[in-house]
């Protein structure tokens, strides 16, 4: 028999279809407006386009520099959050199997560094990374490289935290047959427990792909010339760049469309997979 619905699961329904829907909005929106023309949008905001004005989407790729900031973009999210999937995955790995009293509390470190705000360790980190640039001549500032570094550093807590929980639901009884068998430590990892926990990873990498590709405080204060850029400081420098020239709220609507498409894309194809990952890892 079904329970009858309270009056505050109705009103919570209905709070949560209001922000989908308003969400829908914005989104329908911001598609509309970018195929607009600046005097149409200047004269009525909400407006449908008329005519559609592809050459927005020119606009802002040629003049707006998102052609280079794209491909910079793509270049550190995926490079980034393979190797923060590579580097977390182990980490996660033993503290999760781990025994000792020492693994809880790296695993708290862990825990902890999901709390430290970005903007407090913007100075230490671009510190460190001029001084290791002066150090090894290799280029950190004002570089991709550099921004991956930072990406990597910054991800790395959040998705060993996430994949320790996967790791614990794996049946401990595989790893005991393996052992029995004579597979090593690490063939049992590789061969055995990756391809179990194959849909965690998948969900830290989506994860730190949308992490990456929508950073913008490191890359704004680290990337300094146009052709290191990423596609989010491409669209503020192309806001800087109209609001000097004259609004081009056509081609700036534009640039955010291409700014936010990918990710969009990304999570509607794979959304469920995401938040039914994040509930098993960190339920665990």
């Amino acid at each position: 028999m079904k329970s009858r619905p309270t009056i505050g699961g109705m009103i919570g329904r209905v709070i949560v279809w209001l922000l989908v829907a308003f969400n829908l909005f914005l989104v329908v929106w911001m598609v509309m407006t970018s195929l607009r023309d600046t005097r149409d949008i200047a004269r009525d905001p909400l407006g449908l386009p008329t005519q559609p004005h592809w050459e927005n989407f020119a606009t802002a790729w040629n003049t707006g520099g998102f052609g280079i900031a794209a491909i910079n973009s793509v270049v550190a999210t995926v490079v980034s959050s393979l190797l923060v999937v590579a580097i977390a995955a182990p980490a996660a790995y033993v503290l999760a199997k781990s025994t000792r009293r020492l693994s809880s509390t790296f695993t708290l470190m862990f825990v902890l560094g999901l709390g430290v705000p970005g903007q407090v360790l913007l100075v230490p980190i671009y510190v460190m990374l001029a001084k290791f640039q002066d150090f090894s001549h290799l280029k950190m500032i004002n570089s991709v490289q550099g921004l991956i570094v930072v990406m990597v550093g910054l991800g790395i807590p959040f998705t060993v935290f996430l994949l320790a929980g996967f790791f614990r639901s794996l049946p401990v009884e595989i790893e005991e047959a393996a052992a029995i068998d004579g597979s090593s430590g690490i063939r049992t990892f590789i061969q055995i427990v990756l391809p179990l926990a194959r849909s965690g990873l998948v969900t830290a990498f989506m994860l730190a792909v949308i992490s990456g590709w929508n950073e913008t405080l490191f890359s704004l204060v680290m990337l300094t010339t146009a052709e290191n850029r990423t596609l989010p400081i491409a669209l503020l420098a192309f806001l800087d760049q109209s609001q000097f020239n004259g609004a081009d709220w056509g081609g700036l609507f534009a640039g955010i469309v291409l700014v936010v498409t990918p990710v969009l894309a990304l999570f509607i194809w794979l959304g469920r997979r995401i938040v039914e990952g994040m509930t098993v890892g960190i339920s665990k």
